[in-house]
């Protein structure tokens, strides 16, 4: 055989132990009378140690080789290594594949931009941090499988080849060969149908479901992702939470021995916007939005004389650091949330610093800093205009703030669901209502009497599971009244031709007798990105896409045989 076992199997109770071990050449030093050799396999690094009368063939980095010898232990034990108290003492070595000299540092720290890394994945796959990352991974999959079969979930695969339906990101469509003109949509989720399996009397399912957006990327967005799927019938909003908590719970037990206290708190979407300007907000630190409305319009500047909310952050101690210079930046950021510009006041030992306090007479500076509490040296950051645009706004700069002063310690985990969300959102654009979620989702009791009077009122019974400030997951109880729904499709403008063309096979599900029911998606890569410790959803997908949503190592997408679009009756318009 080729391999005993994987080096890292080995430790200091197997010296004096025969092993044959292969793996890749991480790295070679020849001493002349000894050579020292860092061989790599999927567990880790163990050293081979080369003596005089052993014939050494020529090899190189990233060569694949197979080693003989023995366990030794070693006279300098290397702390840095999980085998660093022992070697093995090679007998005989072999080389089974060469390698050309490759293009980047095949290391935890490689010199490799991204756009190289991507081009040469499969070598990139060959660094530690990204193998740990992809067996994080699986391990969260073999929760999911575990856990929800323990709890009487039944695995559903449903299609991939689908009907496109409206809301939500761009469809990503796929040609028919049988019938021209017409097409499939790559499933955004699996909503429908996991409905659909509650209405066929399933009551319990899961899915690891791939799921296809074409929208704009960013750094934890991709095309094609993967979803932990879930619905129930029968259960109620804190029976859907309590399930999932224990999902999470058992998950980062065994991925990276975090204790996660449950039950988890709950958070209403206007305390989560109002506080921490997110609707997934990150409470490891606190620089909490502070409402200043009632003291800053009695100013005589318009933009606060005008303007529905004002909203202050403070930043402790960065009022001598907050140069011109820096000014201009945070005014910029600004303009990218569609303000004009940005309250900037400095507290010194000689009082408020601003180009605004020509329009605030004294008693309004002095209210200012006591209702922030700031102290001196603190720098006060103050936005007006429409209420959850300045909260959002003021949301990113708290957050850019905590990263760069390092308010956040490292290896915490906050977890919280955000609940009662409004159900619609007013688009001034196209003039209408649209689901914040999906059109499917359930009012909440309370306020669903508001669906006739005010639709801006009514709340959903809607929940996002919350992670360091990223939502890990979301769902909510679905609407089962065929009245309701209705309803509902009507607020979003959707006639009853619109309604039968886009959801015609589903609303007629519903005539047949529908359960109370209600679900969940993780994102997989959210939640495995979230537990690996990293900010880039790159780093925990095996093969992903870069921000143009191309893959630079297979070139995808690229053009097509004229042969394939002749078979699909498809012409190509320049």
């Amino acid at each position: 055989m080729l391999r005993s076992c994987y080096n890292t199997d080995l430790s200091i109770k197997d010296v004096g132990k025969e092993v044959a071990l292969v793996g890749w050449v991480s790295k070679k030093r020849d001493l002349g009378s000894l050579t020292f050799i860092d061989l790599r396999d999927r567990s880790g690094i163990i050293q081979l140690t080369v003596g005089e009368g052993v014939e050494i063939p020529d090899i190189r980095n990233e060569y694949v080789i197979q080693a003989k010898g023995k366990v030794a232990k070693k006279d300098v034990p290397n702390k840095n290594l999980k085998t660093g108290e022992i070697e093995v003492l090679v007998k005989e070595i072999k080389v089974l594949s060469k390698a050309k000299t490759t293009p980047m540092i095949i290391a935890d720290e490689t010199d490799a931009l991204e756009d190289l890394r991507l081009k040469y994945r499969y070598l990139d796959l060959r660094r530690p941090c990204l193998q740990e990352n992809l067996k994080k991974r699986a391990k969260i999959v073999h929760c999911a499988h575990e856990y929800f079969d323990e709890n009487g979930f039944v695995e559903v695969e449903t299609p991939c080849l689908t009907l496109s339906t409206p809301e939500g990101a761009r469809d990503y469509i796929v040609p028919s060969r049988v019938t021209h003109g017409a097409f499939y949509a790559l499933p955004q989720s699996p909503q429908l149908f996991k409905q659909l399996l509650m209405i066929g009397g399933m009551e319990r399912y899961y899915q690891i479901a791939r799921c296809f957006r074409d929208e704009d990327l960013r750094q934890d967005r991709q095309p094609e992702f993967t979803q932990i799927d879930l619905e129930m019938s029968f259960l109620d909003q804190d029976e859907v939470l309590t399930i999932m908590e224990g999902f999470l719970k058992k998950t980062f037990k065994e991925t990276i021995g975090v204790d996660i206290k449950t039950p988890l708190r709950r958070m209403d979407y206007a305390e989560a916007v109002d506080v921490y300007g997110s609707d997934k907000p990150d409470t490891r630190f606190g620089l909490h939005l502070i409402d200043v409305t009632e003291i800053l319009q009695k100013s005589e500047f318009n933009g606060y004389r005008e303007a529905k909310s004002i909203k202050a952050i403070v930043i402790p101690g960065q009022a001598p650091e907050t140069s011109r210079k820096v000014i201009d930046q945070l005014t910029l950021e600004a303009k990218k949330f569609g303000f004009g510009g940005i309250g900037v006041y400095k507290v010194t030992e000689n009082g408020v610093e601003s180009s605004l306090l020509k329009f605030m007479n004294e008693e309004q500076v002095k209210d200012l800093v006591i209702k922030t509490e700031a102290k001196v040296n603190d720098l006060i950051l103050v936005l007006a205009g429409e209420h959850d645009k300045v909260c959002f706004a003021l949301g990113a700069l708290r957050s850019q703030y905590a990263h760069k002063l390092g308010y956040i310690r490292p290896n915490t985990y906050d977890l919280l669901w955000v609940v009662n969300f409004p159900l619609f959102e007013y688009s001034e654009t196209e003039g209408r209502y649209k689901a914040l979620h999906h059109p499917f989702t359930r009012p909440t009791p309370e306020t669903e009497h508001y669906l006739d009077s005010d639709p801006s009122k009514v709340l959903s019974a809607a929940y996002d599971i919350v992670i360091n400030g990223y939502e890990a997951g979301g769902g909510s109880l679905r609407i089962y009244d065929q009245d309701m729904q209705k309803k509902v499709f009507n607020i979003l403008g959707f006639s009853d031709e619109d309604i039968a063309r886009k959801f015609g096979y589903f609303v007629k599900a519903f005539e047949y007798g529908t359960p109370p029911h209600g679900g969940i998606a993780f994102g997989l890569e959210r939640l495995s990105m979230i537990i690996c410790g990293t900010e880039n959803i790159r780093d925990v997908i095996a093969f992903p896409k870069n921000l143009k949503a191309s893959c630079p190592m297979s070139n995808a997408p690229c053009p097509v045989d004229p042969d394939q679009l002749e078979d699909l009756g498809i012409k190509i318009v320049e």
